[in-house]
């Protein structure tokens, strides 16, 4: 009888559970397979940083195409759509395990005022969607002198009085 160690890690169980469920309310709600392999929505990871003139937003968002994104301005709400297609170049019974996820995703995020949606840029780069926003000119920081006042320096030519 051989017998070894495992190391139990709690969290790995319910990570794995949280994502059988959120396959079977995916599959439940949304009907969606792709010939025997399940799609199911995905969030890709987002980075939102602030820069003196410019808030950015960076999706990682491989192996989808730029033709496949959309980003939108509504009502202060920037909304980025996108879909990662399975494509079968491989036989569906010749996968031992598919862990990637496919299908589409949204991601929303408010933004303030100080936004001006007018300038608003997107770049795609290496699987990265670099969304940049221009502040209003308002909004951007500004630096103001400081004056030191009543400070008149007046010599004296060393008269005696």
């Amino acid at each position: 009888m051989s017998s070894f160690i495992t190391r139990w890690d709690p969290f790995r169980e319910l990570v794995q559970l949280q994502d059988r469920v959120n396959r079977v309310f995916q599959e439940a709600n949304t009907g969606q397979r792709e010939e025997g392999i399940a799609t199911s929505s995905f969030a890709p990871p987002v980075d939102i940083y602030e820069t003196e003139h410019n808030i950015v937003l960076k999706l990682e968002v491989p192996g989808v195409e730029q033709k496949d994104l959309d980003i939108r301005i509504e009502n202060s709400t920037i909304t980025v759509r996108g879909e990662r297609k399975f494509e079968q170049e491989v036989k569906e019974e010749n996968f031992h395990r598919v862990e990637r996820r496919y299908g589409s995703f949204q991601r929303s995020f408010s933004l303030p005022n100080t936004v001006n949606t007018e300038n608003v840029s997107a770049d795609y780069e290496n699987g990265v969607l670099k969304v940049t926003l221009a502040k209003r000119a308002e909004a951007k920081p500004k630096q103001i002198k400081v004056n030191v006042g009543g400070q008149n320096t007046i010599e004296s030519k060393g008269q005696a009085a």
